[in-house]
């Protein structure tokens, strides 16, 4: 066994490199040039469960596990005599072994110097163990929030759903209703007539439903849209009639202006008919309890080949706190709302190229704007 080095052999700074090595929060182990063990520092004592006293000495590779205790040997004389360093001045992530015999995970930095005539090695040893656990940890939780984002998916899927589905299975409720009074005791041609009307117009409604269900599938899978060109006045006149399903009773007066060039879009029909059903239907509630009800839905051309529509009403305006969130999901100043309505237009128009904003109206209210892609002119 080779002794320790001498305080001969130590410079005069020995106190104060004693002093260093009981306080480094790493583990600190000197080696001379044979591997033997110089200086042991007390948070090495800890780390490997050895007293110094125990390891001044001995060969380092006491502190490795197989293969690599019978492998550094071999390492210290290759480097000895070619001068190739392989860990000196580079950090590795190794494994180390406990006096008990268990292994773990560590950080070592080994530093070269020369003392005397003498070569001694410095290494710097972390333990990686806790950092491990955190990392598997930190696995776990990014796991666990995977698995909450999927289960947050499906329920804003589940929630957009309910939302988009209300509209027209209120409609095939409300025509189905009014078929049925109208077939109630002997009705005459007429009535007959009329239930006929009604139960075609809850047939259209039940394929809308269908069409809403798959273009919002299609959308949330492919993040794409099917888009034609379609006539603007008819989109704006079916959603229109569809909004106002319920609403005679609050009397509520329309006015749609659309300029004569905005007039054909490149869009997905059923999803631009969502995005003005929602903000028709929404500034149908906000004017409920207003004593001047009145509803305009314009539409004109912006000059860069977009139309610009804009919906506006005579309500009581969006309450200050909601405005920076207005368009966030699950956001809303209704009792009863999901506030996910317009969380998706704004999906469905940026998804279109376009852009929605909304601002407060000159007598009250609130105007909200979309822009959609202008078409080239068809035939008619």
């Amino acid at each position: 066994m080779t002794p320790p080095l001498s305080s001969a052999g130590w410079s005069e700074g020995e106190t104060h490199l004693r002093s260093i090595l009981a306080t480094v929060p790493d583990a600190m182990v000197v080696i001379d040039e044979s591997a033997r063990i110089l200086s042991f520092s007390a948070a090495a004592e800890k780390m490997f469960g050895f007293a110094e006293a125990e390891v001044m000495g001995e060969n380092v590779s006491l502190l490795m596990p197989s293969p690599d205790r019978e492998r550094h040997d071999r390492y210290m004389d290759n480097y000895r005599e070619t001068g190739m360093r392989k860990i000196i001045g580079i950090g590795r992530v190794l494994t180390a072994r406990h006096r008990d015999g268990f292994t773990f995970p560590i950080e070592l930095s080994v530093g070269e110097a020369k003392v005397g005539d003498k070569r001694i090695f410095t290494g710097f040893i972390r333990d990686l163990t806790e950092r491990q656990r955190s990392e598997n940890r930190l696995q776990d939780l990014q796991s666990e929030l995977a698995h909450v984002g999927r289960v947050s998916e499906v329920g804003t899927l589940a929630s957009a759903l309910a939302h988009e589905l209300n509209q027209p299975l209120t409609a095939i409720a409300n025509y189905c209703e009014g078929a049925r009074d109208l077939l109630a005791g002997e009705p005459d041609g007429e009535a007959l007539a009329m239930a006929r009307e009604a139960l075609d117009e809850a047939a259209q409604q039940s394929v809308r439903a269908g069409q809403i269900v798959r273009r919002l599938r299609d959308f949330i899978t492919y993040g794409h849209t099917e888009r034609k060109v379609e006539r603007l006045p008819r989109l704006v006149a079916e959603a229109n009639a569809l909004a106002l399903v319920g609403s005679r009773e609050y009397g509520i007066e329309v006015d749609v202006e659309l300029a004569p060039d905005a007039d054909r879009v490149l869009v997905d029909r059923i999803q631009i008919q969502q995005v003005l059903l929602n903000l028709i239907r929404n500034a149908i509630e906000a004017m409920i309890d207003s004593p001047v009800r009145q509803l305009t839905i314009a539409a004109k051309t912006d000059g860069s080949g977009m139309v610009e529509v804009c919906v506006a009403d005579t309500g009581k305006g969006i309450p200050p706190e909601s405005v920076p969130q207005i368009f966030q999901p699950f956001v809303t100043s209704k009792e009863k709302g999901m506030g996910i309505g317009l969380s998706i237009c704004r999906t469905i128009i940026e998804a279109h190229g376009g852009q929605i904003w909304f601002d407060a109206g000159p007598d009250g209210g609130t105007n909200f704007h979309f822009t959609i892609p202008e078409a080239e002119a068809i035939s008619e």
